[in-house]
């Protein structure tokens, strides 16, 4: 079984020391994982702040007390 991932080889120009102490900072071993782990965090972040941006203007029409509550099985 094999499992290709979707990956790019791309040239980037970036501070050295900036990537170094990022590396350090999260205990990655690898550059990429590194850039992989940033990028992931900075898209969620913003994922994060788009969902805060919907507090209050969404409705929802739950009744959660009985939502809550699991039905019973009959028994046959």
């Amino acid at each position: 079984m094999r499992i290709t991932l979707n990956r790019m080889r791309i040239t980037l120009d970036l501070p050295a020391d900036l990537l170094e102490e990022a590396r350090q900072a999260v205990g990655l071993r690898s550059k990429t994982d590194t850039v992989v782990l940033a990028l992931r965090e900075l898209l969620r972040g913003r994922r994060i702040d788009e969902l805060k941006s919907l507090l209050g203007k969404v409705r929802l029409d739950v009744d959660l007390p009985k939502s809550r509550r699991r039905q019973r099985r009959q028994s046959a």
